[in-house]
């Protein structure tokens, strides 16, 4: 496997650069912005390209403007995948809420949906993963759901209780003979009660459990607009 180092060579070379040329480049980086941390010695070049010596993020900087180069792909050569860096973060817990800062600068790929079985119905509760059929790679610049530009993100502190029990209280995703739940439960004995939001205007559910009901999983995460309810007066 090709290392970084080489790859940056290569990408010098494509340009038909000498050492010198990349040198006096990133002295004209290092006036623009007023720092010599910019500037890539003859000698730290060399390092960069033949040791492995993993450059200053200011000489990566200079190197991938230099080279025209994607600051991403080549933090990824490094082993730095940025498009990771929200789900990392997500599996951090913090005991403070705080303001949420990766936005529409946030790069890379994610896994999404291409095409769906165009028989769903988008009105009932429904299992996606057997709806899906076919999945690819979406950059994360064009999920527009994410509106950064209207909206600011937050993450809610492990210890802040104050929307106890609503957004702590476990949350489950059921299959049952009439199709598929999302909801609160409690089970006693061989009977299982879906709980629905005292404000939702649902009754609890009644099922014999396993025999007429299946607990497909935990959910873990909602992406949702928080301003559903105006549907439900609309229609009322």
């Amino acid at each position: 496997m090709e290392e970084a180092g080489q790859k940056l060579k290569r990408a010098r070379e494509r340009l038909n650069l000498r050492y010198r040329d990349v040198e006096d480049a990133s002295n004209q980086i290092a006036a623009r912005h007023n720092n010599d941390e910019f500037v890539i010695a003859l000698s730290r070049l060399s390092d960069i390209e033949n040791k492995g010596t993993v450059p200053t993020i200011y000489r990566l900087y200079s190197l991938c403007t230099i080279y025209r180069l994607d600051i991403n792909e080549v933090l990824d050569w490094y082993g730095v995948n940025v498009s990771t860096l929200a789900a990392d973060a997500a599996s951090l817990q913090m005991e403070r809420t705080h303001l949420i800062g990766f936005g529409s600068n946030s790069y890379g790929d994610t896994q999404m949906p291409l095409a769906l079985d165009p028989g769903i119905d988008l009105r009932k509760t429904t299992f996606l993963s057997r709806m899906i059929q076919r999945w690819g790679k979406l950059p994360l610049a064009l999920l527009n759901t994410l509106d950064v530009k209207n909206y600011r993100y937050a993450f809610i502190g492990s210890e802040d209780w104050t929307m106890y029990p609503l957004i702590e209280r476990p949350i489950y995703f059921f299959e049952h003979r009439k199709g598929f739940a999302c909801g609160w439960c409690t089970l006693q004995e061989s009977q299982l009660v879906l709980q629905p939001h005292p404000a939702s205007m649902c009754y609890p559910e009644v099922f014999s459990y396993p025999a007429d009901i299946d607990v497909l999983g935990q959910v873990v995460g909602v992406a949702m607009r928080l301003d559903q309810g105006k549907r439900r007066r609309n229609r009322t």
